[in-house]
């Protein structure tokens, strides 16, 4: 059922980005015209958010310790990762000028890396139905707009904790019918080798179309669900 989670991948990437993914540099100008595209992008995108990822090429490749900088001639700046290798990336014209560079410290060819796509999650847990199908058309959109997702459809959206978060989710129907939502084990996001989070599929064919997701907790990821 996971298998269908699609997110904005490395398609978008120039082939320079690319070779450089076999060093632990890549140069600042090439990402940086890469994370614009969503910028610039004109259509609906208020429930999406873009990042910076760095993602293990190899399940044996840890993210412990992991950290990645923007190192330019003047300056060296640490650049935060959340569990899932996602960074917000900083647009500085003085690092663009500079030829900056972002640098991990881990060997060539470990992680992919390249911009990355997801839903919005909300502060106060509280997700409307009809937002969640929204999203999901919004990144389908995007997708499209980058050539990619042809063919696809929304058929729901993924909700990801770690392994060790109890959070529980509950779909509110308008009626007043409440009905839990399954965790199971699986990844973040389509495509990625790390398993082992604990991920819940509202598919929305499954319930009804008017309601509300609760969540107890805020998720480390919602990606969509595309079919």
């Amino acid at each position: 059922m996971l298998r269908a989670a699609f997110l904005l991948s490395l398609a978008l990437l120039p082939a320079c980005v690319s070779a450089q993914e076999e060093s632990d540099w890549i140069a600042y100008r090439d990402v940086y015209r890469q994370m614009i595209w969503f910028e610039k992008y004109g259509k609906p995108k208020q429930f999406l958010q873009n990042h910076f990822r760095l993602r293990p090429r190899d399940k044996s490749v840890s993210m412990d310790g992991l950290r990645l900088a923007l190192n330019s001639k003047t300056a060296q700046v640490s650049l935060a990762l959340d569990a899932l290798g996602r960074a917000v990336l900083p647009f500085s014209k003085a690092a663009y000028d500079d030829n900056a560079e972002l640098v991990i410290n881990r060997k060539a060819g470990q992680f992919k890396a390249g911009p990355w796509v997801s839903i919005v999650t909300r502060p106060d847990g509280v997700y409307a139905a009809a937002d969640l199908r929204v999203a999901c058309e919004q990144l389908l959109a995007y997708l499209r707009h980058g050539g990619d997702a042809t063919g696809k459809r929304c058929v729901g959206v993924q909700f990801t904790y770690s392994k060790n978060d109890a959070a529980q989710l509950q779909f509110q129907a308008a009626g007043g019918a409440v009905s839990a939502l399954a965790a199971k084990e699986g990844p973040a996001f389509e495509g990625d080798v790390v398993q082992g989070f604990r991920v819940f599929a509202y598919r929305f064919a499954a319930l009804p179309e008017a309601g509300q997701v609760v969540t107890s907790s805020t998720p480390l990821a919602i990606a969509a669900l595309l079919e």
